[in-house]
């Protein structure tokens, strides 16, 4: 991560997307910095956006000095794309201390959904309460839904209309403070898993992957952020949001049907959808299928012990029993093996 910015590890990565903690991170960084900043009698910094903030050799983020304005009085300044300008400057042609509040929220929104959303469009899906389009989906499983409703609140906030109504820069500091805590790992998830697997407990299986979410998703190649935004993209990440849905609140069928249109289309490869879908049909008493899918999702990812447990089940399920041993063996050989790497 060193020397890249922001909008680098957000808008074009390669190998992974930025992780929730660290976005929290960015977040808290930029807005001690511009703090800093402001106690320093320098409150205006023009044109804030993802290309401003760099990371350094030790991957923490740093906020440009570029865009600091030292010897405006007035507050003239410019900025780059006017679908992101705060409203006061289409009116006055003048920045600030409040339209760095709302440039900063902009800057929320992109670390929130992974795009760059024109303000506008980011408050009406808030309104409608359609956050399911705003958040990035690959942020799924990585946060609870209240640091979510909190980060998406301050968002809001920042980007009132009337700049009086945005908080000062010290309140977002205090509000993004509690939001950075450290990932708790998965080798409890993955243990207890392993448990609920070897005594065919399907419903402590399901509670499981909702709680680990797409975390096993990490560590695969994603092809996504090179590809052309196009209709049927976003109707195939419409449809794996369908299928979590769907699959959190236990419509198996439907999650099945939204998991396969998302397969089907081929952009995207997900062990954590194969590892769903696998359990999807489980519960309806579809083995095969499910012990396809588990085949699947191992060879995505090898190294996913989630794989092997998933098919010992289903192996079971089919009255292949000494087959189903060794793969629930096999998936606890390799956790141990994944856990004495760490």
């Amino acid at each position: 991560m060193p020397h890249d910015t922001l909008a680098k590890h957000l808008f074009h990565w390669e190998k992974q997307p930025m992780l929730w903690g660290m976005r929290v991170r960015v977040a808290l960084h930029v807005v001690q910095a511009l703090d800093h900043c402001s106690n320093n009698n320098l409150r205006l910094y023009h044109d804030l956006n993802a290309y401003r903030v760099m990371f350094d050799q030790d991957g923490d983020p740093r906020l440009s000095c570029f865009g600091l304005m030292k010897n405006s009085r007035d507050g003239k300044s410019y900025s780059t794309n006017l679908a992101y300008t705060p409203p006061e400057y289409l009116r006055t042609g003048r920045v600030t201390p409040e339209s760095v509040i709302y440039s900063f929220g902009t800057m929320l929104l992109d670390l929130l959904s992974g795009k760059h959303i024109p303000p506008s469009h980011a408050l009406d899906l808030i309104h409608g309460k359609n956050l399911l389009t705003l958040m990035d989906s690959h942020l799924e499983g990585q946060f609870s839904n209240d640091d979510g409703a909190e980060f998406i609140r301050l968002a809001s906030r920042c980007l009132q209309f009337e700049p009086r109504e945005r908080p000062h820069l010290k309140m977002l500091v205090t509000a993004l403070l509690p939001l950075q805590r450290i990932t708790e790992p998965l080798s409890q998830e993955v243990s207890l898993l392993e448990e609920a697997c070897s005594r065919n407990d399907l419903a402590a299986v399901h509670k499981i992957l909702v709680k680990v979410g797409y975390k096993d998703d990490e560590g695969t190649e994603n092809e996504l952020s090179f590809q052309v935004w196009t209709k049927q993209v976003q109707d195939m990440l419409n449809a794996r949001k369908r299928g979590d849905l769907a699959f959190g609140e236990k419509d198996f069928k439907t999650a099945i049907d939204c998991y396969t249109q998302f397969v089907d289309v081929g952009t995207m490869i997900s062990p954590t959808v194969f590892a769903r879908r696998s359990l999807a049909n489980l519960m309806i008493d579809q083995a095969e299928p499910a012990l396809r899918d588990a085949m699947q999702a191992q060879y995505v990812l090898p190294d996913l012990p989630t794989a092997y447990f998933m098919q010992s089940i289903a192996l079971t399920k089919l009255g292949m029993l000494t087959d189903a041993k060794d793969m629930l063996n096999e998936g606890s050989l390799l956790y141990k093996k994944l856990r004495g790497a760490e």
